[in-house]
């Protein structure tokens, strides 16, 4: 059983926090939860996914970067670990010597929803970036088969459903031609 400090902790401190298990921890109100390692098939959806971005970014020529589990401040002792966020070079120059933890927007988040994640992503992650201004938000559901993307505007997300064959939409990639069942497809080894 891994237990987590009982004092809260500033995000400064958690920042910095390595309690030498190797674990991986989220900031909720300046208290450590723990994420559970994901699956294979959560990992192969995201490795797909990561891979058409990066193809995009690179198509385009994009000073963009694509980053597996990396931080985004959410509040003022919270900080979410995103499955697969897009970050501007600029963003990630800022952080080079630092904990990958971005304080500024990325261009869009990536979450692959598991048993345990559910309500973490639908909901409080959903409203946690609304509020941080992240333009784009992908929950990649496995469990449902759909894909859910949200578009910030007025400050709430406006929410797109897609399926089997439909095409993702994306604001930040328009012209990214990534039909939903190939993700879910990436996640077998079949």
């Amino acid at each position: 059983m891994v237990s987590t400090p009982v004092k809260k902790l500033t995000f400064e401190e958690y920042l910095t926090y390595d309690d030498g298990n190797g674990f991986h921890y989220e900031l909720v109100d300046g208290k450590l939860e723990l994420m559970n390692p994901p699956t294979i098939e959560h990992f192969l959806i995201t490795k797909f996914i990561e891979q058409m971005l990066d193809a995009e970014i690179q198509r385009l020529s994009l000073s963009w970067l694509t980053f597996r589990e990396t931080g985004t401040r959410t509040g003022k002792n919270k900080s979410r670990l995103t499955d697969l966020s897009v970050v501007t070079q600029e963003q990630a120059r800022e952080l080079l010597n630092a904990s990958a933890v971005f304080e500024s927007p990325p261009l869009l988040i990536v979450e692959v929803v598991s048993p345990d994640s559910i309500k973490r992503d639908y909901r409080y992650k959903r409203s946690e970036y609304a509020a941080v201004e992240v333009p784009e938000y992908w929950i990649v559901d496995p469990l449902k088969e759909k894909i859910s993307v949200l578009w910030l505007e007025d400050g709430f997300y406006e929410e797109t459903v897609f399926t089997g064959e439909q095409q993702i939409v994306s604001r930040t990639f328009p012209e990214i031609a990534i039909a939903v069942d190939r993700v879910f497809t990436a996640g077998n080894l079949s």
